[in-house]
């Protein structure tokens, strides 16, 4: 849990993805945030939280459903959205709060 607050703490905007294994639409997220990734580099860490083994955390942020993201800047929840989102989607967000 103190590993994921110093990730989120950072100056940098964090998209954390809440996903689990067995979910096939999180399946899908995969190559969409690696694409996200790609277009952004230095501009955003990603960071996959499996609410399965993170079950305390998953209960902290109040995930119900998944997948979930959630963007974080500076330890501050500054978004928030479940289901599958395109890149552009994902890369016009963290923009606008960077």
């Amino acid at each position: 849990m103190s590993k994921f607050s110093e990730i989120i703490n950072q100056d940098k905007a964090v998209l954390v993805d809440f996903f689990a294994e067995w979910c096939g639409p999180c399946k899908m997220m995969s190559p969409i945030l690696k694409q996200v990734k790609d277009d952004l580099s230095d501009g955003v860490s990603i960071i996959k939280i499996d609410v399965d083994k993170n079950q305390a955390l998953a209960a902290k942020y109040q995930v119900r459903g998944v997948p979930t993201l959630m963007l974080f800047k500076n330890g501050k929840q500054v978004w928030r959205q479940s289901g599958v989102l395109q890149k552009n989607e994902i890369i016009d967000v963290i923009r606008s709060k960077n």
